[in-house]
């Protein structure tokens, strides 16, 4: 494929634009056009002088994209990728891959069927940081897996729900809007995740929805994970201000929000600082320390890069639809372990 890639926007919110910035920053891309139904997103297209469609169906179809970026709202990710499928055109499509289960698993079915590939934007796998990390773990130096420690804490501001009142009401929470970022993070420093459970609380805020979740976790390999999560925590122990990978969140350099522990050594993530057994692992004995270095590099940009690849047939996607399924599948366990106060398989949860 020669030339520019044509990409189609399909969504004008937070990260549709986060995209946009990065494909008109490009030169491999072209921002080709922009499918958004709100007046803000026809003006926000004109302000960048690229055509605009108010619906996606219909810029498709005219514009015959080279591929298509899918920033819509979490309920017409699958409608907007079966779309994409039936003209045969790669897509990216924001996570989560779906907001249900069922639907997730139709989707997995009906691009397995297909040959268009489907990247889906769950972008940390991206990062430079967690690529390091997950090659300290995959050559053994931290030796067996034995626990994780995780956190989330981070204080949203009162105009993040008076914007959006849905936000107060179940399914507008932290497990279903922050938690699906950290299964995946966790699956990919750990493995599987095969039981869950939660006790959730609302005590802070008084919403419908919990604003607090304390989760425990058993992975498939044997080891034992904790995660503190919490939408209402003045706290920078969260994956976007220790990592600063996104500068729009003040950056804390000095905190971590994993903790990756084995038999013989620990990984502090995203600080990379690497603590080592000399000999026999003993509390009575020093461990070597040493911090390890990561290139900054902005995991959007280059997930971007790595569709172009996609798009070209040169890489198989990254995340695919099935992939991100699961991590969906791992979130959706710890809701329910919230929600029933038992513990939970992943696998058992239906559609």
């Amino acid at each position: 494929m020669s030339g520019r890639l044509r990409l189609l926007l399909v969504g004008a919110g937070v990260i549709g634009r986060a995209h946009a910035e990065r494909v008109r920053a490009d030169a491999a891309f072209e921002l080709a056009g922009i499918a958004n139904p709100s007046p803000a997103g026809a003006a926000w297209a004109a302000n960048l002088n690229v055509p605009h469609w108010s619906d996606f169906g219909t810029a498709l179809a005219a514009l015959k994209p080279d591929g298509v970026i899918l920033a819509t709202p979490n309920t017409l990710h699958v409608r907007g990728v079966l779309a994409c499928l039936a003209l045969r055109t790669p897509v990216l499509v924001e996570k989560p891959v779906a907001d249900r289960l069922a639907e997730a698993l139709q989707l997995v079915g009906a691009v397995e069927r297909s040959s268009v590939p489907v990247l889906v934007g769950h972008h940390r796998r991206h990062s430079a940081v967690m690529v390091a990390a997950r090659a300290v773990i995959a050559a053994g130096e931290l030796g067996r897996l034995v626990a994780v420690q995780g956190s989330a804490l981070f204080h949203k501001p009162a105009r993040y729900f008076s914007e959006a009142p849905w936000r107060r009401r179940p399914g507008g929470g932290p497990i279903l809007n922050n938690m699906v970022h950290e299964v995946d993070n966790l699956r990919m420093l750990a493995g599987e995740i095969d039981t869950v459970q939660a006790v959730a609380s609302n005590a802070r805020r008084g919403h419908e929805v919990e604003d607090s979740v304390v989760i425990t976790l058993r992975f498939a390999n044997g080891a034992l994970g904790s995660f503190l999560l919490s939408d209402v925590a003045a706290s920078t122990r969260r994956w976007e201000q220790t990592s600063g990978e996104n500068p729009a969140y003040a950056r804390d350099v000095h905190e971590a929000c994993y903790l990756v522990t084995g038999d013989r050594g620990s990984l502090a993530v995203p600080t990379l600082r690497l603590q080592t057994a000399v000999h026999e692992p003993s509390w009575f004995e020093p461990m070597a320390e040493r911090a390890l270095a990561a290139p900054q590099a902005d995991p959007l940009q280059r997930q971007l890069r790595h569709f172009a690849a996609v798009i070209c047939r040169s890489e198989p996607p990254l995340v695919t639809v099935r992939d991100a399924t699961r991590s969906l599948r791992s979130t959706l366990a710890i809701a329910q372990a919230a929600a029933s106060g038992k513990s939970v398989r992943c696998d058992n949860i239906a559609g």
